[in-house]
């Protein structure tokens, strides 16, 4: 596959590289020519990542590195592996994250289930902020996006309210983060996802009913693709946005400024995920 090169010379990690979003993500950031940090706590999904992005792009282009984005030991040993192998580090995409089935509503979600969240959707994300800004300082600058959600931006009567609450805090997180470290030359994004047809996901909306009740809603009358969140990622990563910071950048199909949505089919073509051509 021929190379582009929106990210020629630069460096990146995506954590949650495994699959979904950081999984395209990963495999789009190497096709324009970044060398890849493919980060997950599931270390032979992060190696696959590195296989795939090997057999269509060429050698010595990414590594995998097996990490739990809530310690920050070893968040940070991540970050220096990145500086280590490759010089330098120019993009962080703070992607990775968790969605429990067991999260619910203020009365039923337990303590462990908000716990669990946080310390992954938030403190994993802060981390990840943390040594991503002491590795840019030391190379001129560089991007920051991080993995929120378009339910931080809207209620909803199917509650998740540990994740929703964690997506809130990272957009916050984010817009502080831009402004304290614009003169640095670090720039700031959250990337907003609408409801994306990934495992993740998709085995939360495991009924017809359940997809329906959210599909409603969408102005386009489809999921999401996973590609269509790395394409938003790479425009936050290139130096296209480099005057793009502090935003709530959202890949939503609509769904966030939808009151009445249109009938009839669904919006298409469809564009293909890396994933689904591998």
């Amino acid at each position: 596959m021929q190379l582009g090169n929106r990210l020629s010379g630069k460096v990146a990690i995506v954590t949650g590289a495994a699959s979904g979003i950081g999984f395209e993500t990963a495999l789009l950031f190497a096709r324009e020519d970044a060398k890849v940090v493919c980060a997950d706590l599931n270390d032979k999904g992060a190696n696959d990542t590195v296989q795939k992005i090997t057999s269509l792009f060429g050698p010595d282009r990414a590594i995998a590195v097996k990490v739990d984005v809530s310690k920050e030991e070893q968040v940070e040993a991540m970050v220096q592996q990145a500086v280590t192998t490759f010089g330098k580090l120019d993009i962080m995409f703070n992607n990775a994250g968790i969605m429990h089935p067991a999260d619910d509503n203020a009365l039923n979600t337990e303590e462990k289930i908000w716990n669990l969240t946080m310390d992954i959707n938030v403190k994993g994300v802060w981390f990840g902020c943390k040594h991503a800004i002491l590795a840019m300082r030391k190379s001129g600058g560089g991007s920051i996006i991080n993995t929120a959600s378009f339910v931080a931006l809207m209620g909803a009567a199917t509650p998740q309210l540990a994740y929703t609450a964690s997506k809130g805090a990272v957009l916050a997180m984010t817009r502080e983060l831009a402004m304290v470290h614009a003169r640095e030359n670090i720039r700031f994004n959250s990337l907003c996802p609408g409801p994306i047809r990934t495992p993740l996901l998709m085995d939360f909306l495991n009924t017809e009913e359940k997809k329906q009740r959210r599909l409603v809603h969408v102005p386009q009358g489809r999921f999401g693709e996973a590609i269509e969140q790395a394409n938003g990622a790479l425009f936050l990563a290139s130096d296209e946005s480099s005057f793009v910071t502090g935003t709530d950048f959202r890949v939503d199909g609509g769904l966030s400024n939808a009151y009445v949505t249109p009938e009839g089919e669904p919006t298409g073509p469809v564009p293909k995920n890396f994933g689904d051509s591998i």
